[in-house]
């Protein structure tokens, strides 16, 4: 039913619970997040490695709180538990029907938290090695630009102050680029999880609808054998009080079997027209389920979209970084390249004061 969906976040436990948020205001007291016991499920992301506690209660989510390695699930008491959501600034809070339910969701809570600081650990390890060699050559860049700042003043020449001022600002210019385009992904992902929050609010009504159209299908199939059988009870009651007509003439008795006849005859057609009423208002609860249907494949379309963008920035981010290293690179050779000439004009220097020196001493004679 949601491809997209299953393939991007899976349930891995489910439970029913009461839910209460704590109120921002006194930070004691709780607030009722559900009239009633709702769902509340874990959910894999494995494109991200990420892990969520999501429960969607009526039309909107009231729990949508990504798992980290510093989450604490307490028990409060035998049927109740909270834990804190740092980036919701909340504390959610779970009341259970048995202490059963309660253990099994602290001990889910805790295999989750632990597989999320797992998930970090691999991610980080990622970064470091994304990372090494601009960790490698920061230090060699700045141990090259205390060497100049300490050598004498001959070797100040306009060429490499011109090479380290371009260099200088390509690095900008490229770390600029790059803060851009982390914006424009912090951006994509707030979307996205705000298209997720509505994915999951037209999931739940479009399962409650589904459930409902099958017990009215069943109750529809159910009432037309019922109306059948009122159809052919109907037919035999007034071929009933036909012959009662015929055959009874005026006399009493007949006169009341008629009446009693008639009656139940009127009770039936009542009961029949309620059925087809209700019938009728199922039909029409059946083109609502088709519009959310839609509803909910236009959320899907615009989720799509905004992954194909997300990962046109995630390209974008690694060509900038690929420039990056590449800039770093030619501005380690060219720097090379002016301490080469710098030594060399340093040579020439030398020689040439050298020669100054004789030739005074040659004129001197």
């Amino acid at each position: 039913m949601f491809p997209l969906h299953r393939e991007r976040e899976q349930p891995i436990y489910s439970t029913r619970a009461h839910v209460f948020q704590i109120d921002p205001g006194t930070k004691r007291n709780w607030i009722p997040a559900s009239k009633h016991a709702v769902t509340v499920s874990f959910f894999y992301d494995a494109n991200r490695h990420a892990y969520r506690i999501i429960s969607v209660g009526g039309t909107k989510a009231i729990i949508n709180s990504m798992i980290s390695p510093n989450m604490t699930f307490t028990k409060t008491s035998q049927k109740f538990g909270q834990w804190a959501d740092s980036r919701a600034n909340t504390v959610y809070g779970l009341g259970f029907a048995t202490e059963n339910q309660l253990h099994q969701f602290a001990e889910r809570f805790k295999e989750v938290r632990e597989a999320a600081r797992m998930a970090r650990e691999k991610s980080q390890d990622k970064m470091e090695l994304s990372s090494a060699a601009l960790s490698i050559a920061a230090p060699q860049f700045s141990q090259d630009l205390s060497d100049e700042l300490q050598s004498p003043p001959v070797m100040c020449v306009n060429g490499p102050d011109d090479k380290l001022f371009r260099s200088q600002s390509a690095d900008i210019t490229l770390s600029s680029e790059k803060e851009r385009i982390k914006k424009m992904l912090s951006e994509g992902s707030i979307c996205e999880m705000n298209l997720e929050a509505e994915l999951f609010t037209l999931q739940d009504s479009n399962s409650k609808l589904v459930a409902a159209l099958h017990e009215a299908n069943a109750n529809v199939e159910q009432w037309k054998k019922q109306l059948a059988a009122y159809q052919d009870e109907t037919e035999r009651l007034r071929d009933q009080v036909s012959e009662l007509e015929a055959h009874g003439g005026g006399q009493g008795p007949s006169d009341m079997l008629k009446d009693e006849l008639t009656q139940s005859l009127e009770e039936l057609e009542n009961l029949l027209k309620a059925k087809d009423e209700e019938i009728r208002i199922l039909q029409s609860k059946k083109s609502n389920y088709h519009e959310l249907e839609r509803e909910r494949e236009e959320a899907v379309h615009r989720l799509q979209e905004l992954e194909m963008r997300n990962m046109d920035l995630e390209r974008r981010v690694q060509n900038t970084e690929q420039n990056l290293s590449s800039a770093l690179e030619d501005r380690e050779r060219a720097e090379n390249e002016v301490q080469r000439v710098v030594q060399i004009l340093d040579v020439k220097i030398y020689d040439l004061n050298d020669l100054r020196q004789s030739l005074v001493k040659l004129i001197s004679k």
